[in-house]
């Protein structure tokens, strides 16, 4: 079984930044693929970035250049730094993990974004 624990969301002002990040339990994190999502009041989630497990990473358009994702296999995390934050960017963002077959989330964080 796997648990995912996002932290580091909280309130900023446009154009600062924060960290995120998602710890996972279990014993599949190194050969997963891990990526954030996130889900603005009455929008679909959308996918923010993810990488690999081999270390490959994609973004989505809004984001590029500004957010960057990690991971650290060591310490079974994610992370995601984003930068030149904006009030767009205000959403509950989700950590996901997949492997062939199986998905998980976590509960979210929030990330409110003041301009």
């Amino acid at each position: 079984q796997v648990q995912l624990v996002e932290s580091g969301g909280g309130l900023v002002q446009a154009g600062g930044s924060l960290r995120l990040s998602c710890a996972a339990s279990g014993s599949i994190f190194s050969i997963a693929a891990m990526s954030w999502y996130r889900q603005a009041p009455g929008k679909q989630r959308e996918s923010v970035a993810t990488i690999t497990s081999g270390g490959s990473s994609n973004y989505a358009e809004s984001v590029k250049g500004r957010f960057t994702i990690s991971r650290d296999n060591a310490k079974k995390t994610v992370y995601l730094q984003m930068n030149s934050l904006e009030p767009e960017d205000t959403a509950v963002y989700y950590c996901r993990l997949w492997v062939p077959g199986l998905g998980y989330w976590g509960q979210g964080t929030q990330v409110t974004v003041s301009s």
